[in-house]
């Protein structure tokens, strides 16, 4: 299976392993049919590519690392400064329904005087 793939190029041949059951392959270079420096060569220049996009995968994942960061650090003055105007909103909320409350009652107060007066003058 994967030995086929071994033995279609010129100057590599495969052997069997020394135990059937393992999975390793034994390559057999041969001199006279190799073109190995082309094929080494060759392999150099792709792993200075992989290197290169590595670097660049790198270079990426640190600046989205770095955009993550900045976006978190918003998020938390984002959310302390909606928790400081909750607690105002609060303050205000308490400061005027109490004020409210005092308005609501001397209404109360005023209606049942009123319902009191008209009470008492047409008995009369």
């Amino acid at each position: 299976m994967a030995s086929s793939s071994y033995g279609s190029r010129e100057g590599l041949t495969s052997r069997p392993a020394a135990s059937s059951s393992s999975r390793e392959i034994s390559l057999q270079i041969d001199p006279e049919n190799a073109d190995l420096d082309d094929h080494i060569l060759g392999l150099r220049g792709k792993l200075s590519k992989l290197k290169g996009v590595a670097k660049e995968i790198n270079s990426e994942a640190k600046s989205q690392n770095d955009f993550i960061s900045q976006l978190q650090m918003t998020l938390t003055e984002a959310q302390a400064g909606v928790k400081n105007n909750m607690r105002r909103i609060n303050k205000k909320i308490i400061q005027n329904g109490s004020s409210h409350l005092v308005l609501v009652v001397l209404f109360a107060l005023g209606c049942f005087f009123l319902v009191y007066l008209v009470s008492k003058f047409s008995r009369r």
